[in-house]
């Protein structure tokens, strides 16, 4: 008997101890800081605000047809870039313009789980457009197209320098989903 009480105890003994539990999953947490914004007066005909995260903009490029001109804000610390390409309408080729913007915009299904679009309306600015935000695994995660309908025509995307993973690319991407906003937000024609 004494044996046995003794086995007892020995058992009970061992079998507490602390109980191991399985580990939370962990997520990555970037914080970036507050975005300030400061006035971007190009040789652009239009003007907006961009984050002083951005590099500053002195290079404007012009395509090889002379027909369109370029602008690069590219965030090194996010590693990705907004380009911004702006068209000057005429009477015949706005249609074609719209019709170019959403077409390169579908081509990312093949990738995307989703493209969500949100119209943009400022009546005061004369200022009308589209936010495209494509989920998934596409190579870009935003697009945009700002018009007055008459004589201006601005494209924008956001592309990062890495191989598109959404959910490692998801922080950054919503910042500067941000700043695409309030770039739209923003511009003025002159």
């Amino acid at each position: 008997m004494k044996k046995f009480v003794f086995l007892f105890f020995v058992i009970i003994f061992m079998s507490c101890g602390n109980d191991q539990l399985p580990k939370p999953k962990a997520f990555l947490r970037l914080e970036y800081p507050k975005p300030e914004y400061t006035l971007v007066d190009s040789k652009l005909p239009f003007t907006f605000e961009k984050n002083m995260l951005a590099t500053d903009i002195s290079k404007i490029k012009s395509t090889p047809d002379g027909n369109s001109q370029a602008l690069d804000l590219e965030y090194p610390s996010l590693k990705g870039t907004i380009y911004l390409t702006y068209k000057k309408v005429t009477k015949d080729n706005l249609n074609l313009f719209l019709i170019d913007a959403q077409n390169i915009t579908q081509k990312h299904t093949q990738k995307a789980d989703e493209i969500v679009e949100q119209p943009y309306v400022n009546s005061i600015n004369k200022t009308y457009g589209m936010l495209y935000e494509i989920g998934g695994n596409a190579a870009s995660q935003s697009q945009f197209y700002l018009t007055d309908s008459i004589r201006h025509f601005v494209t924008g995307s956001l592309y990062f320098y890495a191989k598109p993973n959404y959910d490692s690319i998801l922080p950054a991407s919503e910042y500067l989903k941000n700043d695409i906003k309030h770039i739209m937000e923003s511009l003025k024609w002159k």
